[in-house]
């Protein structure tokens, strides 16, 4: 009862986040703002990845009804009608004596396992291990969605952002190309200063298509993570203005890891699975005892071999392996070789979960720091620019001086709005990698 609801409210919980996506989408006009949450949100409802977990899930579900059905009371119904020679006893082959009377009859024949020593009950816990491992897999890869999702969203941003810088840059040398055309028209500037400024404006205009095909492209990889079939146009919300800071202790970061990570808990659960399986091939050498009963009649029969016209019995079976040609001995000789694979699958995991969250972390707090450099060197240049066009104005200095603090700015204007969308993106990273992206 407690599974089917588990399964009830998660089919509960996939509608609800679907039609909240579907309803996000929908309220997505052309040139809408998409946030990062709602990229997420729209990716889980949407990609196929996250369906396949959900149904490999149920699947293993059903295979934990199929093997408790093996404790379960069987009943079967019967209906016989024979024609055979009056008397007869003798028969060989399938048909036996008592089957050789001609009659009708009608019966339910039921069986019901008393015990089989544990081998049954090991089987089902085994059955409802590796349905949780399977749902733990599905969590895994909904964690996996949303960080393709943050990787992509944040290419896209980093993309716009640089589309941004190259319009600026565009219609910044424009003006000065205006000006300096001006000047060279009144004879206060040269032809040399003129030809400068059209070059930077030439390759501020290539920096700009270069900058459109990239955000083009990078949508077109986010409209793919978000799992939808047709194009949405729509412009990313930077929602990098505060920050989060990276977390101090990486230890703790590694220990919230090894107890949250899915990937991790679907192995061990696995490997629980595993042993409660081997305990099931071992219980397979004992006997086991079952209850039989049938119940009949035949209305239709002869009265010399049928009175009364119906019939009933019960008894309890013993069985007892005696010899199986070793089949029994190899599949409990797979099962403990299984669990030492499943040991050593968690424990290479466990190695990996640890030196992917020290990079994780490592790699945040350089981008963290990255955010500070180039937010310092964009300060910087646009000081440098404005220090350059006043002496250029002033004739003090040449176009070329003037060339090379307008180039240090742009780069420097791309390299800020990276290193923001690297931060983001680390931080989203390191949030994985410690498994809590829930």
């Amino acid at each position: 009862m407690a599974q089917r609801f588990l399964l009830a409210l998660s089919l509960a919980a996939c509608c609800s986040s679907l039609l909240r996506a579907q309803t996000q989408l929908m309220q997505l006009p052309p040139n809408s703002t998409l946030t990062r949450q709602q990229a997420e949100q729209i990716a889980i409802a949407n990609n196929p990845r996250i369906q396949i977990g959900e149904l490999q899930a149920k699947l293993q579900h059903e295979a934990v009804r199929e093997a408790r059905s093996y404790g379960l009371p069987n009943a079967n119904g019967d209906l016989t009608g024979v024609e055979a020679n009056q008397a007869s006893r003798i028969s060989a082959g399938s048909l036996g004596a008592p089957r050789l009377l001609q009659h009708v009859g009608a019966g339910v024949e039921v069986s019901q396992l008393i015990t089989d020593f544990g081998h049954t009950r090991n089987l089902v816990a085994s059955a409802k291990l590796t349905e949780q491992a399977r749902q733990a897999d599905a969590q895994a890869s909904r964690e996996d969605i949303i960080l393709a999702a943050d990787q992509v969203f944040f290419q896209a941003l980093e993309a716009q952002a640089t589309l941004a810088v190259a319009a600026e840059t565009v219609a910044a040398r424009q003006t000065l190309v205006n000006q300096v055309s001006a000047l060279t028209a009144s004879k206060l500037k040269s032809e040399l200063d003129l030809s400068f400024a059209q070059v930077n404006l030439s390759q501020a205009k290539l920096l700009q298509l270069d900058a459109r095909n990239n955000l083009d492209s990078a949508k077109a990889a986010l409209i793919a993570v978000l799992g939808l079939d047709r194009a949405v146009d729509f412009r990313l919300a930077d929602e990098a203005g505060n920050l989060p800071p990276v977390p101090p202790d990486v230890e703790a970061l590694v220990q919230t890891a090894l107890r949250d990570r899915p990937d991790l808990q679907s192995l061990r659960l696995t490997e629980q699975a595993a042993r409660r399986f081997s305990r099931a091939q071992q219980d397979r050498f004992f006997p086991t005892i079952s209850a039989l009963a049938v119940a009949g009649t035949t209305p239709i029969g002869s009265s010399l071999y049928f009175s009364p016209n119906w019939y009933g019995a019960a008894g309890i079976n013993l069985s007892i392996p005696i010899f199986t040609g070793f089949r029994y001995s190899a599949q409990t000789a797979e099962a403990s070789i299984q669990i030492r694979v499943e040991t050593e699958r968690e424990r290479e995991l466990r190695d990996t979960v640890v030196r992917d969250v020290h990079a994780a972390w490592l790699n945040a707090n350089t981008a963290f720091q990255r955010v500070s450099v180039a937010g310092e060197l964009l300060q910087e240049s646009n000081t440098a620019l404005d220090l350059a066009q006043t002496r250029y104005k002033l004739g003090l200095s040449s176009i070329v001086e003037l060339s090379q603090a307008q180039l240090q700015q742009t780069q420097a204007a791309i390299g800020d709005a990276n290193a923001r969308s690297e931060y983001g993106f680390a931080i989203a990273s390191l949030s994985f990698q410690t498994g809590e992206n829930r």
